[in-house]
């Protein structure tokens, strides 16, 4: 593993050490760890909704979208196939 120096405010700091008290991280380490998994996840979401936009942008500019109002988009997408 690689070691990194890094500076946390103190109430960052605070809570690496109320985490590790809590014993539900050994050290401050893991706790670390952790949090950067939850950016690592929010990065991956906010990267995939950015793409969605881009997509939806690009299909307008190409003029594939459908008619009238985002309620008749919910409606059409719930009431099913049309008889």
């Amino acid at each position: 593993m690689v070691t990194r120096n890094v500076v946390l405010t103190d109430a960052q700091s605070a809570l690496v050490d109320r985490m590790v008290r809590s014993g539900r991280f050994q050290n401050a380490s893991e706790a670390l760890r952790a949090g950067l998994r939850l950016l690592e996840r929010d990065e991956a979401e906010f990267e995939a909704a950015r793409a969605g936009v881009l997509e939806g942008l690009d299909q307008i500019r190409r003029g594939e979208f459908a008619d009238g109002t985002a309620e008749d988009a919910i409606r059409r997408a719930f009431d099913g196939p049309a008889s």
